[in-house]
């Protein structure tokens, strides 16, 4: 029987060995911290603290902003320097509280003290998730207390963990199933908790035996949790991809949530996230950070503290052994293009890539062949060559007719186009017009 995955896909160079056997390490910010009100999908988070109050780690200093929204854990303890536009990875100038650090970490009362997840009832861990801002920490940012509270609980019949990481170059959630397997298997305990009837599986990509034997090892008396081997290709560790090859079938669409397909999918650092909350009263004031890439010095993972400057990331590593010509927030895939490293890292911050050669700048686009590569590739079945061609004259209705919503936006069809066309990019921003346009009908 051959491994678990989906129709479509690609391999590009995983880059993985710059990084993969480098253990976590942890460091401190040193200078001012950088809490950005929106680091989730939805409204964003509303200020409780304003400049000159002193704050402490885990103190909530803003809340969420509605019911998709997220709650903002400070992740030092300091003087709130003021509340100002700051400068995001995606570009754009968003509202920030701005904490300069004391080094002291001082922290809030309760901080760290050990709980009984078999104690609490089912709301009170939704709740104490919903207070520690716990969000997808695989790159989307939804809100997980929300995810955890489906309307019918009781046809959720799988907790997925993703620990594909199929993006290349990224290892932390490798690191972290190596690390911290006894807290990958606690925080899914404490989800299935919630679920009565649901089976835990862990899906691991074949390229990473250790962290397949060593949680297969943790997990082999438990009954309602398993490890499921994937096949090594990318995007294996795209929701609708993942949900497919791990329940044999089960499919979604744009339209549809997981819980749809009786599935509830959660990343890696997400459930360690959640077992933190839960299990040792520590909200998500952290994150775990590949800095890599042929332009670092000493590629390495690190544990930092939420708000930390990407420049400070990149000295950690050793600076650069050769200046860039491209560095991503993220992994080649899906990351976004920097113009500037004073960006703070964020609940959705996974990598930082630093590249000594821009390829795709690399690479002049020519005229579409119709070679078919791309529909080939496409794991959301669609043809990416007529969605350009509607992209290209601005059609959203064409767009929309033709299944451009289905899109994931991963990258596989630009990665694969010998024309090197910038099939992805174009996609990315109809289905923002089109998302725009159903707004203003709204």
């Amino acid at each position: 029987m051959g491994l678990s995955t989906f129709i479509g896909g690609v391999h590009p160079y995983e880059g993985k060995e710059l990084s993969s056997d480098k253990p976590i390490q942890v460091i401190q910010p040193k200078g001012e911290l950088v809490f950005p009100f929106s680091q989730h999908i939805g409204a964003p988070a509303k200020p409780l603290v304003a400049k000159g109050d002193t704050v402490l780690a885990g103190q909530k200093i803003a809340e969420a902003g509605g019911f998709i929204s997220a709650n903002v854990i400070c992740s030092v303890s300091g003087t709130v320097k003021g509340i100002e536009p700051r400068l995001m990875a995606n570009g754009s100038m968003v509202q920030s509280i701005i904490v300069e650090n004391d080094g002291e970490y001082r922290t809030v009362e309760g901080f760290g003290q050990k709980r009984d997840y078999t104690a609490l009832s089912k709301q009170e861990i939704r709740d104490i998730v919903k207070e520690a801002g716990i969000v997808g920490l695989g790159g989307a940012g939804f809100p997980t207390n929300v995810k955890l509270a489906p309307k019918n609980e009781e046809e959720i019949d799988y907790v997925i963990v993703n620990g594909a990481e199929c993006e290349p170059y990224l290892t932390s959630d490798y690191r972290v199933m190596l690390e911290q397997p006894e807290k990958v298997v606690g925080g899914l305990k404490v989800i299935l908790q919630l679920f009565d009837k649901a089976k835990g599986v862990i899906g691991i990509e074949e390229n990473k035996p250790e962290a397949i034997r060593i949680l297969s090892e943790l997990v082999k008396d438990e009954p309602r949790i398993e490890v499921c081997t994937l096949k090594t290709k990318y995007p294996q560790g795209g929701e609708r991809f993942l949900i497919y090859a791990v329940t044999g079938g089960r499919e979604i669409n744009s339209t549809m949530l997981p819980a749809d397909a009786g599935c509830i999918v959660d990343n890696i650092d997400t459930v360690v996230s959640i077992y933190n909350a839960v299990c040792e009263t520590t909200p998500l004031i952290r994150r775990i950070i590949t800095v890599t890439g042929d332009a670092i010095r000493e590629p390495r993972n690190f544990e930092v503290r939420l708000g930390t400057n990407y420049q400070e990331l990149i000295e950690a590593a050793g600076g650069f052994k050769e200046e860039p010509e491209k560095v991503l927030s993220g992994g080649p895939m899906m990351g976004q293009a920097l113009f500037s490293y004073d960006i703070p890292v964020m609940k959705t911050s996974s990598a930082l890539t630093c590249l000594t050669k821009d390829q795709v700048a690399a690479n002049a686009e020519t005229a579409c062949i119709r070679c078919g590569r791309c529909v080939d590739v496409c794991p959301g079945r669609v043809v990416p060559q007529m969605l350009m061609t509607a992209a290209e004259h601005h059609d959203l209705a064409a767009f929309e007719k033709l299944n451009g919503m289905e899109c994931c936006e991963c990258g596989s069809c630009t990665f694969i186009c010998p024309a090197h066309r910038p099939l992805t990019q174009a996609f990315k921003e109809m289905r923002k017009a089109v998302m725009a346009e159903r707004k203003k009908k709204a």
